[in-house]
């Protein structure tokens, strides 16, 4: 970051946004939680409302919680500084590296409502299938990737914010999740679906507002005029790697190469991602499939049309007095630490934009960092102290450790990132390695919950060989290709790609080959072992009925929803990845101007539809119904809802029909 350049915001505004505005959020969810338990009878102080919300939660709210689940700070903060680097075709890689993967889990996701309905994490699935050597080892990998993924967040998110405002970047580091512990300590899953959607409802209006703020100021003015700036601009012709050195082609090799890394990273980071499953198992068996496609397809414009606008908006600003570094151009430094949006938000719209992308930041980071949260929490309760510490733990017990792993979760994360702060370590570096370390464990566990024939030992010994194999390729790349091991060029995008596909891929022949010699031939009923966790006194565990949960209706519907789930994801790989973005990276070319004005005007549509998707349509989807039923049940005593499919009592859900909905989810 730039020491020459003032904040536009005081510091007073920064501490405002980060601790008074996460006080309210947490005030507020504490108070809608009340509201819950007084209405539906959902109790957070019960193990299976606080992990999986009851299972019961609608397609609106889950394609909800999928759109903010992948709003990264760091992806508001990179697709448009990556965008400023290496032009057009950057965004469409950002965009498709995050909705294949999602569309993909939701095939994971109904697999595993089909074969393990009582599960609360994948490590549960791990330890039941392989024993406590792979469960043990899926806590460690589950855990860098929850602790790398927050980490790469927090860096992003606060060092915009400190330049936003000049509040100390350590400062922002630490308090950036403090109000995110108290809601999430208090509420649970159940408060990060809520409040997932109250953030998303937040940003998606700032990014359409934002959007086209840039396209119409006055230094702009038309999607046009924005091409002929670019089309004009000193440098353009000479950016490497790209297709006549131009911004405006899809034939750029460091995009492919991005591209690539990004793709991978995100399997590993949605696959590996304990919460990405417990969000999975709260979805209601109706709810699933749609809502993760819906949610997966439609979060596409975020990092495209978002990425694309701001991108090259600021390579169109940067030459005018609008843009707060002029007459110079920004350094690698500021680039690369995820300035690009902070400034174009002083340049479109002064300390109102600033106000604005600071508050968007602040959403997007507390809504990954409550999903985080919980993932971890679920570990420390669940699978380390519901296992080595105690094995027959109460609910309350259970409770109590996942209120300890919020606190603790927060307080390493913080501590991490400021380590990175203090490394040198910039956005840039934890964008392209993060794959390395999280990827290993991906195909193993895919193969864990669809093929009976991996073995345990396959399982351990592959995700094992696959990271020591990752890291062996990373540094030796980097040592070969720029004489060197340090944080400039381990972050290169060779090194890190060739890394990335070294960690995902060496598993895959080694668990083969290891399984061919003693397939294991598990069966799946062994997932039925784990039970749901009822609380004090309750001897229905959790009220789980096995025959009323597997009816011959209920088992064909969740087959043929995976077959519905298999056919989207491998469609989105098709259009997302095959079928767009390579043929016009084969093609050569560089972008008309009515081929960019159709381009922008696509992205903004698309952009358009998400915010009626993530804003919308859970209001739709029975949010009206339930916002009226708890105002005017207020002081009335709790209500009941049957849940259909195990004749208990379960809140926060109206009856569900298989047949009507199932025919509804074709439809869609």
């Amino acid at each position: 970051m730039s020491e020459s350049l003032a904040a536009p915001l005081p510091q007073g505004v920064g501490y405002g946004v980060v601790v008074g505005l996460g006080v309210a959020f947490a005030i507020g969810m504490i108070l809608v939680t009340r509201a819950l338990k007084h209405v539906f009878g959902e109790d957070n102080s019960t193990t299976e409302t606080f992990m999986v919300a009851n299972r019961t939660v609608g397609t609106g709210l889950t394609a909800s919680a999928v759109i903010s689940s992948w709003t990264f700070t760091s992806a508001l903060l990179g697709a448009p500084y990556l965008t400023y680097w290496h032009g057009i075709a950057l965004p469409v890689w950002w965009a498709n590296g995050q909705s294949v993967m999602i569309c993909f889990f939701a095939f994971l996701a109904i697999q595993a409502k089909l074969k393990a309905p009582n599960a609360h994490t994948l490590l549960e699935l791990i330890k039941v299938r392989y024993g406590h050597v792979a469960h043990v080892l899926w806590i460690v990998m589950a855990l860098l990737n929850n602790i790398f993924n927050f980490t790469s967040m927090l860096v992003g998110a606060s060092t915009a914010v400190s330049a936003l405002t000049g509040m100390d970047i350590i400062a922002s580091t630490y308090l950036l999740p403090l109000g995110v512990v108290v809601y999430t300590y208090w509420g649970g899953l159940r408060a990060t679906f809520l409040t997932d959607y109250i953030h998303t409802f937040i940003i998606m209006i700032v990014l359409v507002w934002f959007s086209l703020k840039v396209i119409l100021i006055k230094e702009i003015g038309s999607i046009g005029a924005m091409y002929d700036l670019v089309k004009n601009l000193p440098q353009e012709g000479s950016i490497e790697g790209n297709h006549d050195g131009s911004y405006l082609t899809m034939t750029s090799k460091e995009s492919l190469f991005f591209g690539i890394i990004h793709i991978v990273t995100n399997f590993g980071i949605v696959i590996m991602d304990t919460g990405f499953w417990q969000k999975g198992f709260a979805a209601d068996v109706a709810a699933a499939v749609p809502g993760y496609i819906l949610g997966g397809n439609a979060y596409f414009a975020i990092p495209f049309t978002f990425g694309t606008v701001v991108g090259l908006g600021a390579l169109a600003l940067e030459p005018t007095s609008a843009w707060p570094t002029y007459p110079r151009r920004m350094t690698e430094a500021e680039v690369g630490g995820g300035l690009v949006l902070p400034y174009m938000a002083q340049a479109v719209a002064g300390k109102g934009g600033a106000v604005a992308i600071l508050l968007i930041l602040f959403m997007a980071c507390t809504s990954v960092a409550s999903a985080q949260l919980i993932a971890v929490s679920s570990i420390i309760s669940f699978d380390v102290y519901g296992v080595y510490i105690n094995k027959k733990p109460s609910n309350e017990e259970l409770i109590r450790w996942s209120h300890i792993g919020v606190v603790g979760c927060s307080l390493f994360i913080s501590s991490f990132a400021t380590a990175l702060h203090k490394g040198g370590v910039d956005l840039n570096w934890t964008i392209y390695m993060l794959g390395i370390v999280i990827c290993p464990g991906t195909i193993p566990t895919v193969l864990s919950l669809l093929w009976r024939g991996q073995s345990r030992v396959a399982a351990i010994a592959a995700p094992t060989i696959g990271m020591a194999s990752g890291f062996a390729v990373w540094f030796g790349t980097a040592y070969a290709l720029y004489g060197e091991i340090s944080v400039a060029s381990t972050g290169k995008a060779l090194p890190c790609m060739y890394a990335c596909l070294t960690s995902m891929f060496v598993p895959l022949p080694i668990s083969l080959i290891l399984s061919w010699f003693r397939p294991q031939n598990f069966e799946w009923e062994e997932f039925l072992k784990i039970e749901r966790v009822g609380a004090e006194g309750d001897e229905t565990k959790g009220g789980f009925d096995h025959d009323a949960y597997f009816t011959p209706e209920k088992v064909r519907y969740m087959k043929r929803m995976s077959k519905v789930a298999a056919i989207w994801a491998i469609a989105t790989f098709l259009g997302h990845v095959v079928l767009w973005p390579l043929p016009m990276y084969g093609a050569k070319m560089i972008f008309s101007k009515g081929l960019f004005v159709a381009w922008v005007v696509v992205g903004l549509i698309w952009l358009f539809l998400t915010l009626l998707i993530a804003n919308f349509y859970p209001l739709y989807d029975g949010g009206i119904k339930q916002i009226w039923q708890v105002v005017g049940h207020l002081g009335r005593a709790p209500a009941k809802v049957v849940d259909a499919d195990t004749g208990t009592d379960s809140p926060f859900v109206t009856e569900i029909h298989l047949p009507e909905a199932s025919e509804a989810n074709e439809k869609a």
